[in-house]
């Protein structure tokens, strides 16, 4: 064990972010912290590294190890450049290697037992010099940042002109070099695209040392980490396996959890009803019981009802009319900024009923796409035609379509006038916002909770043909869920920009992949995509060499199916095949579902056989003490208390009703305990 967190609690005036939170970390081990926002995740990364302190608990790391934070967000200052930010990580390396040039110019003159420990000298730090990679330090260097998607004309520029994301890079890469036993990383993901993400997979999963992540890229989650540690209302749970494993798990001891409160509140209820009637029998031995009932009742420990999703957001798409088949066409569009050129000669068909991922490393101009389509931007050449009846809906990565001025009601009362307050209110408390959250100022308001605003515009909006740039940032893991599940039942055509490759895999019927100024085309999601990326990289290579250009929109010689190289990025709806149940192994489930089905009829008509008969002992209980009120009421009529047969009788009918009574309790004591 590396790191131990014991009973760590965390409180904010009266809201409890951290309780009672425990778990340890082993050696090498990659784990993640997950939960919804605002559920103490970087909170806790902070007790760890120390930047605050806990109310209660401790935080233990091993003797002699250190440890390295990234925080979100990173405000480097510096008039060094990028390079040489890094190339500070290597100082010691530096300084030891200028020390062993040293030593080998000074024992070129030096003689006996000054040059013998010169050259012990020398050997001990040639030794220490190789065992920390100083031969490979540059090479290693250059390597991080490459990786984190800089290139070597990025290695000169100054820190000081960076953005904030390029800044958080640079960090991430200092730390990364600088090799410490535990790397703490809070969304390290947020600022690389794809090719630096799987790189710093690669990175991570082959690093000697632990690795404590907090993100909300599942897909990366799936690949680096062994371990997870969900935050759930202040509490943890530990979970090991991959991301999926933990959801499949989660959903599981969730059920498990529901169930066994839902199974005691039945038998509690059951346990009061026994009492009530146990009582109401009104006899000694009765009551004895109902009393003996109640103590044990009284010990059970009643289990918490797990807590009720309803931090999730209520978000249903649906178009209000439907477009025709041709939702957008685009021919020749190209765009440059000065000398950087971003596309040319570009050709789009959309499809009704499309979901449309575009992706491509950063800066290659996928977002200028959208805004270019949006008429946010000028195209240089082209034209962009938009089919019959078609609506757009824009989602914005930076909600410029937000007005940050105005409260989360003016928001949306001026954007649909014809809304009443009711279903304003309504809709925010949809997406999470309740009470007099909905009068805070758009401005005010955090990443995550403005891309909650953008969603709910973009639900009342009724568009047919939505456009959404990196719908998923800020977004918690169940949002992002919520949002892929109104996506695929959404009825209309979709066209995305995204770097959240889960997201990509669950929701895409077809990726662009924008490289070398033009698009490939994949008709499929992002697995497929990455099956298919190296065949097509390679034709896509070939049919661009001048002798084998091939005219807009063709299809490479050999190409697989699926697959469409080159300028025309084309649909092909209707090229899926929808899987046979017989295929999807649906057949061998039958005979178990038939053997479930059995059992569930044999234990219906048990359960209505028992109900039948506590029916009737009831009544006939009822009956019998009926009975035996009208024998006392006799017993009290002077004419019989003068006659000693009917006395007699009566006694001893009313004893053979006692017999028979006590018979009928036990019979019903026994069926109301069965289950």
């Amino acid at each position: 064990m590396i790191l131990s967190c014991s009973h760590v609690s965390k409180s904010f005036g009266t809201d409890v972010v951290l309780n009672d939170i425990s778990f340890h970390i082993e050696e090498n081990e990659k784990t993640a912290i997950v939960g919804i926002n605002g559920a103490g995740k970087s909170t806790l990364l902070k007790i760890i590294v120390g930047e605050l302190s806990s109310d209660q608990g401790s935080v233990t790391l091993s003797r002699g190890k250190t440890i390295g934070y990234l925080a979100q967000h990173q405000d480097l200052t510096s008039h060094q450049t990028i390079y040489e930010e890094l190339l500070e990580v290597k100082r010691d390396i530096l300084a030891m290697e200028e020390r062993i040039r040293s030593l080998e110019i000074e024992m070129q003159n030096a003689r006996g037992q000054e040059l013998d420990q010169m050259f012990q000298t020398y050997t001990r730090l040639t030794h220490q010099f190789e065992l920390e990679n100083g031969y490979g330090c540059q090479s290693e260097i250059i390597g991080v940042l490459k990786g984190l998607g800089f290139s070597e004309e990025d290695f000169g520029r100054e820190i000081s002109t960076l953005s904030g994301g390029q800044k958080t890079r640079v960090s991430l890469g200092k730390l990364l070099l600088s090799r410490p036993d535990i790397i703490l990383l809070d969304e390290p993901t947020n600022h690389l695209d794809m090719s630096s993400i799987a790189w710093l997979e690669t990175y991570l999963l082959n690093y000697r040392g632990a690795v404590i992540i907090v993100a909300h890229d599942r897909y990366f989650l799936d690949k680096v980490v062994t371990k997870i540690v969900e935050l759930d209302q202040g509490q943890a749970m530990v979970f090991q396996g991959s991301y999926t494993t933990y959801s499949q798990k989660k959903a599981q001891v969730r059920e498990a959890r529901m169930k066994a409160y839902l199974n005691q509140q039945h038998e509690i209820r059951r346990q009061e009803e026994v009492i009530a009637k146990l009582k109401s029998f009104n006899r000694e031995k009765s009551i004895r019981r109902a009393e003996s009932r109640e103590k044990m009742l009284a010990k059970i420990e009643v289990l918490e009802k797990p807590a009720e999703v309803n931090d999730e957001m209520a978000l249903r798409l649906e178009p209000d009319i439907t477009s025709g088949n041709d939702v957008m066409t685009v021919r020749n569009l190209s765009k440059s900024f000065g000398s950087n050129h971003l596309f040319s000669r570009i050709d789009i068909d959309i499809k009704r009923g499309e979901r449309v991922a575009v992706i491509g490393d950063n800066g290659t101009g996928k977002t200028t796409l959208l805004k270019i389509i949006n008429q946010m931007l000028p195209a240089d050449t082209g034209q962009i035609t938009l089919g019959a009846r078609v609506h757009i809906g824009y989602y914005d990565q930076d909600h410029q379509v937000l007005h940050m001025e105005k409260t989360l009601f003016d928001e949306l009362q001026d954007t649909y006038p014809g809304l009443n307050n009711t279903r304003i209110r309504n809709v925010l408390a949809a997406f999470l916002f309740t009470g007099d959250d909905v009068f805070k100022r758009v401005g005010d308001l955090s990443g995550g909770e403005r891309g909650r605003v953008s969603l709910a515009k973009l639900m009342l909006s009724n568009a047919n043909f939505l456009i959404l740039d990196e719908p998923t940032n800020h977004l918690d893991i169940t949002s992002k869920e919520i949002l892929e599940q109104a996506l695929n039942q959404y009825t209309g055509t979709v066209l995305y920009v995204s770097h959240d490759r889960y997201f990509i895999n669950r929701t895409a019927t077809r990726i662009l992949e924008l490289t070398g100024e033009t698009f490939i085309n994949y008709i499929g999601n992002y697995d497929y995509y990455l099956e298919k990326r190296e065949l097509m990289n390679q034709l896509y290579t070939a049919d661009s060499q001048p002798d084998s250009v091939l005219p807009s929109g063709n299809t490479a010689p050999n190409a697989p199916s699926g697959l469409t190289p080159g300028r025309m990025a084309s649909s092909d709806a209707g090229s899926h095949t929808a899987q046979d149940p017989d295929d999807a192994g649906l057949d061998s489930g039958k005979p178990t579902l038939k053997q479930d089905w059995k059992s569930q009829k044999e234990e219906q008509a048990r359960q209505r056989k028992r109900q039948n008969a506590l029916k009737k002992t009831e009544a006939q209980i009822a009956s019998l003490e009926e009975r035996d009120a009208a024998l006392d009421q006799q017993l009290t009529q002077p004419d019989i208390a003068t006659d000693v047969g009917k006395l007699m009788e009566i006694h001893k009918e009313k004893e053979d009703i006692k017999e028979r009574l006590e018979q009928l309790y036990e019979e019903w004591e026994a069926l109301a305990e069965e289950e």
